[in-house]
């Protein structure tokens, strides 16, 4: 998939979101976990994607992330510094953060963009606008996106996915 997926359905669908949501393990990370001696978890998180972000934000739309794991101070910290504007840690209902989402952003499924990797995002890929899954994505979220990175998790998925909704919107 990647940019030879880049069909004129995908376009479609990019040009109509307004909000993009994503995992976090796997997508703006590498999937690998981090703990010091001590036990404190720790992430390493892509710069690009970052920026990528930014770059959608001063475009005049929102970002957030879901996530299934406890890491609230670390997803915190990092969506602070993006200017994320939701963020749902230790989730144990994605589908239902996710509705909680849509109403105070008050934007249609099909104006969500959510980028996935592993099957406990295939609940909200089945209900997006633009359902993405990174290059590295295990193989049962592969027949729910539409889209598919040529990027790894933690690696410039979320950059890619950023420059292409800027682009589809003539916006990059």
């Amino acid at each position: 998939m990647g940019k030879q997926n880049l069909t004129d359905d995908v376009l479609v669908r990019a040009r109509k979101i307004k909000l993009l949501l994503m995992d976090c393990d796997g997508v703006l990370t590498d999937g690998r976990l981090y703990y010091t001696e001590s036990g404190e978890q720790m992430k390493v998180f892509n710069v690009r994607d970052g920026q990528g972000i930014v770059l959608w934000h001063k475009a005049g739309f929102r970002s957030g992330i879901i996530s299934g794991r406890d890491a609230k101070k670390i997803l915190e910290a990092r969506a602070t510094e993006l200017g994320m504007h939701y963020i749902k840690a230790r989730s144990h209902d994605k589908a239902k953060n996710f509705l909680d989402i849509l109403q105070d952003a008050k934007v249609a499924f099909n104006e969500v963009a959510y980028i996935g990797d592993d099957v406990g995002d295939i609940s909200l890929m089945e209900k997006v606008g633009l359902p993405i899954a990174v290059a590295d994505a295990v193989s049962e979220v592969l027949p729910y996106a539409v889209y598919k990175t040529e990027a790894k998790g933690g690696f410039g998925a979320v950059r890619e996915v950023t420059d292409l909704l800027l682009r589809a919107k003539e916006i990059f």
